[in-house]
C-alpha cells in the first residue's frame, strides 16, 4: 500500500543546477586562469598537461551544470586550450584528429561530472525520502500496536 507523506514545504530533494550562462562564464574565466598559470609555470609547449587540467575543470563545472551546458563548456575550454596552450599563442588552429580528440575528452569530462552529480544527488534524495518514510512508518506501526 502506498502512503502519501507530506514533505516539508519548499524542500528540494535535489539541488537546482546553475544557470548555463553562469557555467559558461566560469568555464571561460577558469580556463583562462589555468592556461595562463600553466604557461607561466610549465611553459606553453605542454598541451597534454593543459588538456588534463582543463578536463578536470570541465568535470568540476559539470557537477553543478545542466546537461545542456556541456557542449558550450567543452567548446570554451577547447578554445583556450587551442588558442593559448599550444604555440603560436593567440592563434586558433584545427588539426582534425588532435582537436576532435581534445573536444571529445572535454565533452566527456563535462558529461561525466554532470552524470555523477545527478546520480549522487538522486541517491541522497532517495535516502532522505526513504528515511522519512521509514520514520513515519515506524511511528504509525508503534501507534497501532501501542494501544
Amino acid at each position: 500500500m502506498i502512503e502519501w507523506v507530506p514533505l516539508r514545504p519548499g524542500a528540494r530533494p535535489v539541488p537546482e543546477p546553475l544557470a548555463t550562462p553562469l557555467v559558461w562564464a566560469a568555464a571561460s574565466c577558469g580556463a583562462l586562469l589555468l592556461v595562463t598559470l600553466l604557461n607561466a609555470v610549465v611553459g606553453p609547449a605542454r598541451p597534454s598537461l593543459a588538456l588534463g587540467v582543463l578536463s578536470l575543470l570541465a568535470a568540476l563545472l559539470g557537477v553543478r551544470a545542466r546537461f545542456t551546458a556541456a557542449p558550450g563548456t567543452a567548446a570554451l575550454c577547447w578554445l583556450f586550450l587551442n588558442g593559448f596552450a599550444i604555440p603560436p599563442a593567440g592563434t586558433l588552429t584545427w588539426a582534425a584528429h588532435r582537436d576532435a580528440f581534445w573536444l571529445f575528452c572535454l565533452l566527456t569530462a563535462v558529461l561525466l561530472g554532470t552524470t555523477l552529480a545527478r546520480l549522487l544527488h538522486a541517491r541522497a534524495a532517495y535516502r532522505r525520502l526513504s528515511a522519512g518514510l521509514d520514520a513515519s512508518m515506524t511511528e504509525t506501526h508503534r501507534g497501532a500496536h501501542g494501544r
